[in-house]
């Protein structure tokens, strides 16, 4: 398969219609869209003839530091390694834009992808809504 990347500085209505999907009608929550939407880069990944496959956003917060966010792959794209595929290019444009590290704001659920990604868990769990 092949997969083309783009990468936006503005809220991509792409990535938006994916988070709806995955964050809202398949795990009921209801607050997806906020501020850092606005100032993230948001990474939308296609299909060959342009269809919108996953997402994820990157942002640096207070210290400067980058944060990966709201990764979500469409349902019927599952189980072809996209989420490993999205998680490079967040780092290949973490490392464009001078950023030398990420951290991560994900999902307690996700936690075992993450990790095998390389990442360690750290900090309190959160409860985002």
């Amino acid at each position: 398969m092949t997969v083309k990347t783009k990468v936006y500085q503005n809220r991509p209505e792409d990535a938006f219609y994916i988070r709806k999907k995955v964050f809202m009608d398949e795990q009921g929550f209801h607050d997806e869209f906020d501020e850092i939407d606005d100032r993230a880069a948001h990474i939308v990944i296609y299909t060959e003839d342009e269809k919108p496959m996953g997402t994820c956003r990157v942002f640096q917060d207070e210290e400067g530091q980058y944060i990966l966010g709201r990764l979500a792959i469409l349902k019927e794209y599952r189980g072809l390694h996209l989420g490993e595929y999205i998680m490079k290019e967040a780092l290949r444009y973490v490392a464009k834009v001078g950023g030398d590290s990420l951290a991560l704001h994900a999902q307690v659920r996700a936690k075992e992808f993450y990790q095998k990604q390389g990442f360690t868990e750290y900090g309190e769990i959160e409860d985002d809504e």
